[in-house]
């Protein structure tokens, strides 16, 4: 073995090729007779193939080549060294199969070949190593079924052939055979099928770790016989049935994780026998009954995890003998009653969880014994009485959520000597009184939410000096004063939200100093004076909320420069007068716009650059002459704009005028303003005629030189054809004909063709030709309108009538259509990167990082939202599917397609429809026994897009066992990290939260009861909420493991809130603390 590189590696300084007895070089050993027997060279860098005269060491005992960077495949030759009794090449970069000739090593006691790149079967002929003892093989890309062969070998004392993903198959009952097994590992495989009985012949065995895995069935009685039994993690499978009693017999077990299966029935008071128990974790399943009083006997027990199953009954008071108790989690259950003061007794708890059940009573002032607690969650129960003063005496406590209880009284003072707090939520409840000035003191406090109470008085002076505070709500109290400038101190704030109160006077200038503020809300107050300017500071400002106040004066023109400004400003219901600065048309990521109910006055020429809204209210202020001629204007309604005497004041006929006539208007004296304005429009009117009738010469010219064969390749005639552009283009029809070739074709489905069409400038665009129908689409001359012959409604029209009304930035810009007799064409603006569904399936979806898929599923939510709540009146789409969903070229999703939308008020909106609305594999199943849509049937179709994402798998994929629905697969695996698609399963654990979170939302998109779904708008908002969440606790992590890094390492499921139980309310949502995933074996 020598490099092929001049430099040799110190560590090999003693290597001489040139000397014939290599005994004296450094990793090797020798016989008493100079004979090689050892070979042991360990975490030094070689970057070497195996070396292929490997047989030249026929005595060779031990050979051990590890984390050596080792490559190439393992030689044939191996099976010559028949005195081997150690073969350890671990942790290197070894490729090919492991070669049937180890067989032949019969003295063999150690192999160990994990952690390399292998490929293949295991050989069968590994069952000839009779002296076997421990067998490594997992981490590589081994595939095939276990080889029964296993079970010949007595001696075996270790498998672990866990994350080998291609292993498939049954456990073979021959495994029963190996009396001497103690560790049998196969997790993160693809086994399957049901645990063999014969495993309780393992009387040896200490860990049995097959998790992550696709076992099914029942945990066999039989696994009491496996005395010996230490570690028990059968987590992220598909078992089921009930636990068996007989665990109770294991009175080793120290470990059992279950969680994550479909277990029913009840905990088996058995397992009060297992007293030797540390953790139990059964979290995620479907167990009921109540908590056996039997756990009280585990002694040793450091963690219960009994979270998300349908367990009843109150919290035993036998729980608090459990003195070695460090974790607690009982939330999303239907536990009842008070929780027991006894529990005070836990002096080792950090964590103790018991949200979302139907506890009642108050907290127990004993709580305070628990003086290790970090994180007490007693969320949405019923929970009254006022906060115990005691519970503030806690020195480790970092976490307090009580949200949605009906906790009454003060916040006591106390608060103030818990310093180490630094999230604290006790939203929707009944707490009253002021907020108490020693919330000052707590220095390390990050999210503060007192939102939805009956608080008074003034925000404390002192709680400016939380400087490590990031989110401030207050919202929905009854709070009063002026805004304190102490707020200014607090530089770390992005989100401030002290709406629905009482605050009076002037927001102090101070408040710019703010410059990480993200959103602002302060509407339905009573402030007044003008706008601070200085909130123009803040850059990052996405969203500004100051409605329903007695703000005065003019609009500061430096806020309408915050470029970061896309989600929503809105000064509506104020008394804000003056002219709306030109500063305002550089807001063109701006998406709602609100100033209605004021006195603003002057032209609205500014706001025709506001290409990105989608939203926009002036009603009610002084506003005069004309609108601009822009799209969003033109789609405007009445109330939008109501309530403003001086606009149009030739009625609505002659209200849009473009920018530069409007310029020129608005540059006349004033002396001559009227004349010019009366000018203008006469001249406007005569060029409006001139340029009709010049169109009507050009139109009739071109029709003329049009000759038929030109036209047959796209309308098989040579009927006039018609262009109405919906967007200022720059190309012509006869270019876009050109384009309309076989080469450019870019997609086909069931409503037509679409090119890939180059202009004349480089602009690229999408154009769509449909098939042919026998009611084509036709135009009325006379009301300028698109019409269809016979009255039957198609694709095409319902296209023009949608997408030509509508505008939004995740539904794809409608360019224009033009048709004759037999041809319908469609334009878009081209997207560079296709759909979903051919990124997804098409290009391997591994492109696609879950931060971009939550991106695209989040503005695809927006996009539909979009149509069920802003449009008047809502459109359905009635075929959301991947495939409609185009990607731009940042990856940001356009919605596509509406060849089938309707609106809801159309009169056929409500009749059952004869012909199929939506896609295979994406329509709601009330369509298939009601022939009938909603938007309701939206929402289940982006549900399955959703989980289309999240899985990598098609609503009817042919990997899906069973032929089973991806709905129905989802749900018969319970909504594991296994249904994820393979390429997201290794990201963190904090995107993994995020992804289950979000599996969540889809499933109660898909639920099979219409009238159970959330609307689009609930769903936007758990999607936002779900990606604060995960922000928010990315910052909280960071803060605790600046003060205890080793600890909260270890317990970094300190995450919020779970997939089986988000609300519908975007205040509300609560997501879901992670489950144990400790290091265990593969």
């Amino acid at each position: 073995m020598h490099s092929s590189s001049n430099t040799v590696p110190l560590a090999f300084s003693s290597w001489n090729p040139l000397d014939s007895n290599p005994c004296n070089w450094s990793y090797i050993k020798c016989s008493s007779a100079s004979l090689v027997t050892e070979i042991t060279i360990q975490n030094v860098e070689l970057a070497l193939p195996f070396p292929s005269k490997i047989s030249s060491f026929p005595f060779l005992q031990k050979l051990v080549i590890s984390g050596a960077n080792l490559t190439g495949i393992i030689s044939i030759d191996i099976g010559i060294c028949l005195e081997l009794v150690v073969l350890d090449l671990s942790s290197n970069s070894l490729v090919g199969g492991i070669p049937s000739s180890i067989g032949r090593l019969r003295n063999l006691q150690n192999l160990s070949l994990n952690s390399n790149h292998l490929t293949g079967q295991i050989p069968s002929e590994i069952g000839d190593c009779v002296n076997l003892k421990t067998l490594d093989i997992f981490d590589n890309n081994l595939n095939g079924d276990l080889p029964v062969e296993l079970g010949k070998l007595s001696n075996l004392e270790v498998i672990r052939a866990g994350g080998n993903s291609g292993i498939a198959g049954n456990i073979p009952d021959e495994l029963g055979d190996c009396k001497n097994l103690s560790v049998l590992g196969l997790a993160d495989t693809k086994i399957s099928g049901s645990l063999p009985a014969s495993l309780g012949k393992l009387s040896m065995l200490q860990t049995l770790s097959i998790y992550s895995t696709m076992l099914s069935g029942e945990i066999p009685p039989e696994i009491g016989n496996c005395s010996e039994l230490v570690n028990l993690f059968l987590y992220e499978n598909g078992l089921s049935g009930s636990l068996p009693r007989e665990i109770g017999k294991l009175q080793k077990l120290e470990k059992m994780l279950l969680w994550q299966n479909s277990f029913v029935g009840g905990i088996p008071e058995e397992i009060g026998n297992c007293r030797s128990l540390k953790i139990l974790d059964v979290s995620l399943n479907s167990i009921s009954g109540v908590i056996p009083q039997s756990l009280g006997k585990l002694s040793n027990l450091e963690e219960l995890m009994l979270s998300n199953n349908n367990i009843s009954g109150s919290i035993p008071k036998a729980l608090s003998n459990l003195t070695n108790l460090i974790q607690l989690q009982l939330d999303t259950n239907q536990l009842s009653g008070s929780i027991p003061p006894e529990l005070g007794s836990l002096t080792k708890l950090t964590m103790f969880f018991a949200w979302q059940n139907k506890l009642e009573g108050g907290i127990p002032s004993t709580l305070e014994g628990c003086r290790s607690l970090e994180a007490l969650d007693l969320s949405y129960n019923a929970l009254t009485d006022s906060l115990p003063p005691g519970l503030f005496k806690l020195q480790n406590l970092t976490k307090l959520l009580l949200i949605s209880n009906d906790i009454s009284g003060p916040i006591p003072p106390e608060i103030g000597k818990c310093s180490s707090l630094i999230r604290l939520r006790l939203v929707d409840n009944r707490i009253s009184g002021e907020i108490p000035k020693e919330i000052g003191f707590l220095n390390s406090l990050n999210f503060l939410d007192l939102s939805e109470n009956h608080l008074t008085g003034s925000v404390p002076l002192e709680i400016g000096n939380c400087k490590e505070l990031q989110m401030l709500n207050l919202s929905n109290n009854s709070l009063s004063g002026a805004l304190p400038s102490y707020l200014s101190s607090l530089t770390r704030l992005d989100v401030l939200d002290l709406s629905m109160n009482n605050f009076s006077g002037e927001v102090p200038m101070s408040i710019g100093q703010l410059t990480s503020l993200l959103r602002v809300i302060l509407s339905k107050n009573s402030f007044s004076g003008p706008i601070p300017s200085s909130l123009g500071q803040c850059s990052g400002l996405q969203l500004l909320d100051l409605s329903s106040n007695k703000f005065s004066g003019t609009i500061p023109p430096e806020l309408l420069q915050i470029e970061a400004l896309d989600i929503s400003l809105n000064f509506s219901h104020n008394a804000l007068s003056g002219v709306v600065p030109p500063e305002i048309s550089s807001l063109n990521k701006l998406s709602v716009l609100d100033l209605s109910h004021n006195n603003l006055e002057g032209d609205l020429m500014a706001f025709s650059g506001l290409e990105n809204l989608v939203s926009l209210n002036i009603s009610f202020n002084k506003f005069t002459g004309y609108l601009p001629d822009s799209k969003l204007f033109h789609q405007l309604s009445a109330t939008d704009l109501a309530g403003n005497q001086g606009l149009c004041p030739n009625g609505h006929d002659s209200c849009f005028v473009s920018n530069a006539v409007m310029t020129k208007m608005i540059n006349g004296t004033n002396s001559k303003r009227s004349e010019i304005i009366k000018l203008a429009i006469g001249l406007l009117s005569a060029l409006v005629v001139a340029m009709a009738i010049f169109g009507a010469v050009k139109v009739f010219r071109a029709r003329k030189m049009i000759q038929a064969d030109k036209y047959s390749e796209v309308g098989g005639d040579s009927w006039p054809w018609q262009f109405t552009p919906f967007q200022k283009v720059n190309f012509s029809v006869e270019q876009v004909f050109k384009c309309l070739v076989e080469s450019n074709v870019i997609g086909k489905g069931c409503s037509g063709i679409v090119y890939r069409a180059e202009m004349e400038n480089g602009d690229i665009i999408a154009v769509k030709r449909l098939w042919p129908t026998t009611s084509a689409a036709r135009y009325d001359s006379q009301s300028d309108k698109l019409a269809v012959n016979g009255g039957v409604r198609d694709s095409f029209s319902a296209e023009v009538k949608t997408l030509g009304s509508i505008r939004h930035k995740n539904i794809v810009r409608f360019l224009g259509c033009c048709w004759n007799r037999n041809t319908r064409l469609l334009m878009y603006d081209y997207m560079p990167n296709g759909s979903l569904g051919s990124l997804l399936h098409e290009q391997s979806g591994n492109c696609l990082e879950w931060d971009i898929r939550f991106r695209i599923i989040l503005g695809a939510a927006q996009g539909v939202a979009y149509l069920h709540h802003d449009c008047a009146p809502p459109i359905v789409h009635r075929d959301i599917k991947a495939n409609n969903i185009l990607i731009g070229p940042e990856f940001e999703p356009y919605i596509a397609d509406f060849g089938l939308a309707k609106l809801v008020d159309d009169g056929d909106f409500a009749r059952s429809s004869s012909t199929l609305a939506g896609s295979y594999g994406y329509i709601a199943p009330e369509y298939g026994y009601m022939m009938k849509i909603t938007e309701k049937s939206d929402v289940y179709s982006y549900g399955i897009v959703v989980l289309e994402v999240l899985t990598g798998k098609q609503p009817i994929d042919p990997t899906i066992p069973d032929g089973l629905h991806i709905v129905d697969w989802v749900r018969h695996k319970r909504g594991g990290v296994e249904v994820l698609d393979e390429s997201l399963r290794a990201r963190p654990e904090s995107e993994i939260e995020e992804m289950l979170q979000t599996l969540g939302v889809a499933l109660l998109c898909v639920n099979s009861s219409p009238d159970d779904r959330p609307t689009m708008k609930d769903v936007v908002a758990m999607m936002k909420e779900i990606r604060q969440e995960r922000e928010e606790c990315v910052k909280v992590d960071m803060l605790l493991n600046a003060s205890s890094a080793n600890e909260q390492q270890e317990r970094n499921h300190l995450t919020e809130e779970p997939m089986s139980m988000i609300s519908t309310s975007s205040t509300n949502l609560h997501l879901h603390y992670s489950p144990h995933r400790p290091q265990t074996p593969k």
